[in-house]
C-alpha cells in the first residue's frame, strides 16, 4: 500500500504533505525521522502557527498532539473543521493518553485516528498511509463531483457549496467575503465566428488566466456556467477584491485572444461585477449573489471590456 500511494502522488507530479504539531521539538524530530524520506514533513510548535500552515500549505494530512499550552489539540482540530479552507485535511491525534474518553473526545470533534506515544514507526506509517490512500480516493471522488471538465476550474455545485461555507465563516468571524461575477463578451459570436472547438480553447484559456490571477489559496474560482465565472474571495475588503478583478481583466487582454465578431475590442473581453459583505444575522448569501450579479449587468450596459462594485464606488475601463 506504501509503494502504491507513493506512486499515485508521483503521477500527480507531488509528495504528500504531513503537517506534524507538537509543542516539544524532540517529539516533531522524531516523527520527522520516521517520514522524511518520503513525505514533504511540515512543522509547527503550536495551534496558531498549526491553523496558519494547514491554511497556507494546505497539507494533505496532520499528525496532532493533544496536549499543548495555550491551544490544544482539540481546539486546533474544532477549527480545523470549521473551516471551509482546512475542513476536509484527515487529522490523527498523536498523544501519551490513552483513556477512552480521550478518544471519544477527539473522534468528537473531527479526528479520523489516534497513534500512541512514544510512538512505533512502523504503526506511524501504517496509519499514515491507511489516512493518506483513503484521502486520495475522496479527493478523486470529489474532483469527480466539483471539477467542471473542460476548464479544470470548479464547477457551479462547488460554487454552490463555497458561497455558503465562506458565508456562514465570515458571519461568525465578523469578516467580509467578496464575489466576483464575470461574463465572457460576446461570446456566442465568437462561437458562430470561429467554432466551437476554438470556444472551448478559449474558455479554457480564460480560465487559466483567471485562476492564476488570485493569489491566496483561499481564493476560489469557478465557471460559473456557459462563459460565465466566478470567484470567492473570503475575508477580502472591496479595495482588494477590486484589484483582484482589474488584475483578471488585464490577464484576459493579455491573452489577445482575436476576435474580430465583438462590438467592444478586436480580442477577446470579460465583464465584471464586484461586491463585498460583512455578513450578518439580517442578510444572507443570496444578497452577496444578486449584487455581484447586477454590477456584472452594470459593466454590460457601461460598455463591457471592465469591472463594477456594486457601490458604484469604482469603475475601470481600459
Amino acid at each position: 500500500m506504501w509503494k502504491v500511494l507513493l506512486e499515485q502522488y508521483s503521477q500527480k507530479g507531488t509528495r504528500p504533505k504531513v503537517l506534524v504539531v507538537d509543542d516539544q521539538p524532540i517529539n516533531i524530530r522524531i516523527l520527522n525521522d520516521v517520514l522524511a524520506d518520503q513525505f514533504e514533513v511540515l512543522m509547527a510548535t503550536n495551534g496558531e502557527r498549526a491553523l496558519e500552515q494547514a491554511r497556507s500549505q494546505k497539507p494533505d494530512l496532520i499528525l496532532l498532539d493533544i496536549v499543548m499550552p495555550g491551544m490544544d489539540g482539540y481546539e486546533v482540530c474544532r477549527r480545523l473543521k470549521a473551516e471551509p479552507l482546512t475542513d476536509l485535511i484527515p487529522v490523527i491525534f498523536v498523544t501519551s493518553q490513552t483513556e477512552t474518553e480521550v478518544e471519544a473526545q477527539g473522534f468528537e470533534v473531527g479526528a479520523v485516528d489516534f497513534i500512541s506515544k512514544p510512538v512505533n514507526p512502523a504503526i506511524v506509517r501504517a496509519r499514515v498511509t491507511t489516512q493518506l490512500t483513503l484521502k486520495l480516493y475522496m479527493d478523486n471522488m470529489r474532483d469527480i463531483a466539483w471539477i467542471d471538465g473542460l476548464t479544470g476550474l470548479h464547477n457551479r455545485r462547488r460554487f454552490d457549496e463555497m458561497l455558503h461555507s465562506y458565508w456562514d465563516q465570515c458571519l461568525r468571524e465578523a469578516r467580509p467575503v467578496a464575489l466576483m461575477m464575470m461574463d465572457v463578451d460576446f461570446f456566442k459570436r465568437y462561437n458562430d465566428q470561429y467554432g466551437h472547438q476554438a470556444g472551448d480553447e478559449c474558455l479554457y484559456r480564460i480560465a487559466m488566466a483567471i485562476k492564476q490571477s488570485l493569489r491566496r489559496p483561499m481564493d476560489m474560482c469557478f465557471r460559473y456556467g456557459g462563459e460565465e465565472f466566478a470567484c470567492l474571495l473570503p475575508f477580502t475588503e472591496l479595495d482588494g477584491s477590486c484589484q483582484r478583478a482589474e488584475a483578471i481583466l488585464q490577464a484576459v487582454r493579455q491573452l489577445a485572444i482575436p476576435h474580430q465578431a465583438s462590438d467592444t475590442a478586436p480580442f477577446v473581453t470579460l465583464s465584471i461585477g464586484v461586491d463585498c459583505q460583512i455578513p450578518t444575522a439580517g442578510t444572507n448569501w443570496e444578497t452577496l449573489l444578486h449584487n455581484a450579479d447586477s454590477a456584472l449587468y452594470q459593466s454590460k450596459a457601461l460598455g463591457r471590456n471592465r469591472w463594477t462594485s456594486f457601490e458604484h464606488h469604482a469603475d475601470k475601463k481600459g
